[in-house]
């Protein structure tokens, strides 16, 4: 487990403590997928990033789907990556306000998510 301080990278998440969250985020709706869970980025092979509800909340801007918000309440949450094999380090993140870009690169089609 990684205590995150100010940032860090989950594969192709990365995670920065930021002063507030927009007022123009808008909160999603809990996964029905993984019950108790926010998804937090969807892997193109199903091995969601998630974090527990009951800790914190997650919101994304509306104008870009790339970017989200997750807001901790309770003393930490953690970003768990759901792969039972080389899985990515959970990230514990404290109390606070943090924002969420998922990473792009560039291809000959134009930008696109980086695969994990």
């Amino acid at each position: 487990m990684k205590n995150v301080v100010d940032c860090a990278c989950q594969g192709d998440v990365f995670v920065k403590r930021i002063d507030s969250i927009p007022k123009s985020a808008v909160e999603v709706p809990m996964s029905k997928e993984v019950p108790g869970k926010y998804i937090i980025a969807h892997s193109e092979t199903g091995h969601h990033h998630v974090i527990d509800a009951k800790k914190a909340k997650f919101y994304i801007d509306p104008a870009d789907t790339m970017l989200g918000y997750i807001s901790v309440f309770d003393k930490h949450a953690d970003i768990e990556h759901l792969r039972s094999f080389d899985t990515h380090e959970a990230l514990r993140l404290p109390t606070g306000s943090f924002e969420l870009r998922r990473q792009r690169e560039w291809s000959p089609e134009g930008w696109k998510i980086v695969a994990d």
